[in-house]
């Protein structure tokens, strides 16, 4: 199992709706609220790359978001 995760800038007020939304889509292991520079964290799980690119372009489609960061996890 590959994991990436997606640290989100929300626009205000959207964070709790980007949240329940992420959680929703296939290959999404978890979803919560976040203190610092970004205000939610995303953690995306796959088996294959594949896996992990459609749910990465799910979760950025969400509506709220002012910017993304994705992180792949390192072996």
């Amino acid at each position: 199992m590959v994991h990436y995760l997606i640290l989100v800038r929300a626009k205000p007020a959207s964070q709790d709706k980007f949240v329940a939304a992420a959680k929703k889509i296939k290959g999404v292991a978890d979803a919560y609220p976040v203190f610092g520079r970004f205000d939610v964290a995303v953690l995306v799980e796959g088996k294959t790359q594949e896996e992990l690119r459609r749910a990465t372009r799910e979760v950025k489609a969400i509506g709220g978001i002012k910017s993304t960061e994705t992180m792949p996890e390192a072996d």
